[in-house]
């Protein structure tokens, strides 16, 4: 289902950067060991700042002074990407972003322009506060915009991701926090060529940065028996877990993919759910209190007794593991996916 020419996620998010860098002096980076050689622990900034010297600044291990210098930057007019090196310390901005950074278009009536990126995740045995997946913590707060790209229709050099980061540096005016994964990185971006055995659709979501929800049914299936939804590295899980169930068991699922999180718009989800009656949200963070049970709670106001059943997938409630054998069990994947549809399908 991939196509061997197409860039990577990791390669999309690189080319966003620069290219919001040539068309946007205003733009500014700012993070740990992101100047070349090293660029950056998974290497998304690699190469700006040998071409930008005087607008990408290395900071000390400092996450609050990161997001608070970017927030103050933003202020005097300039448009800030910081960099938290791993999404666990984004903990350590959370008074600057959402006591501070996320009010300041209010308070001061003026444009916030700061874009916060940080990768989060396992499944690379890094161990309990190298590997979690905690945007979470960040839904819901007013004046804060909370993306997640996908792999998924990359069209072009700047497809995709890249696109989306582009977008969210050049031309929003208020703060996003802006969340990757780290194996979403070596994604191949998938064109409709690469996607051929599915039907599908791309929703545009009503704001001013351009964030799709897309549909994917499989091409002349019957009528789908369930919704599942999931965003960055579990909507290319899912995926891979709706062909195989397909293909392997005849059961056909639609998949709604969303890049923005929050604030929400589910318009298009209630739109499937209402033809399946049935809704699985996949999350890799941790089940309770996430992003899945919100998206079932307002599903189930929205639908009511259209709504037959729902369900939740997500990691396990502990600590992440080190050991590959033990991770992989903490985090849902494929077989999980698999196993949670045929149980609500009764199969």
């Amino acid at each position: 289902m991939k196509s061997e020419k197409s860039l990577t996620v990791l390669d999309s998010l690189n080319l966003g950067l620069q290219r919001a860098f040539q068309d946007d002096m205003r733009a500014i980076l700012l993070g740990e060991d992101i100047l070349d050689p090293y660029g950056g622990a998974f290497k998304v900034t690699k190469g700006l700042s040998t071409q930008f010297p005087d607008r990408v600044l290395t900071t000390p291990i400092s996450e609050a002074a990161i997001a608070g210098i970017a927030g103050g930057l933003a202020l005097r007019g300039m448009h800030p990407v910081a960099e938290i090196m791993f999404g666990d310390f984004s903990t350590l901005i959370a008074d600057q972003v959402i006591n501070h950074i996320a009010k300041f278009s209010e308070v001061y009536q003026t444009d916030t322009p700061v874009v916060i990126r940080t990768p989060m995740g396992g499944r690379r045995g890094y161990g309990p506060t190298h590997s979690q997946t905690l945007e979470k913590l960040f839904l819901g707060i007013p004046g804060l915009t909370v993306l997640a790209p996908s792999h998924i229709l990359g069209e072009n050099e700047l497809g995709g991701p890249g696109k989306l980061l582009y977008d969210a540096i050049t031309d929003f005016s208020t703060p996003v926090f802006f969340v990757e994964n780290k194996l979403q990185y070596l994604l191949k971006l998938l064109t409709l060529a690469d996607l051929e055995e599915f039907d599908v659709r791309t929703y545009d979501i009503p704001g001013n940065l351009r964030s799709p929800i897309t549909h994917f049914a499989i091409q002349s299936a019957p009528k789908a028996s369930l919704t599942v939804t999931a965003y960055g590295y579990m909507a290319h899980l899912a995926l891979e877990a709706m062909h195989q169930l397909a293909y392997e068991h005849e059961i056909f699922c639609e998949l709604l993919v969303p890049t923005r999180l929050a604030p929400f718009e589910l318009e298009p989800l209630f739109d499937s759910v209402s033809r399946t009656s049935k809704l699985l949200a996949v999350e890799e963070g941790t089940l309770s209190m996430g992003w899945g049970a919100e998206v079932l709670a307002r599903t189930s106001e929205a639908l009511g007794a259209g709504l037959k059943m729902t369900s939740r997938l997500g990691a396990r409630e502990s600590v992440i593991p080190a050991a590959p054998d033990l991770e992989s069990g903490c985090l849902p994947g494929v077989k999980d996916i698999i196993t949670r549809v045929k149980e609500m399908v009764g199969k």
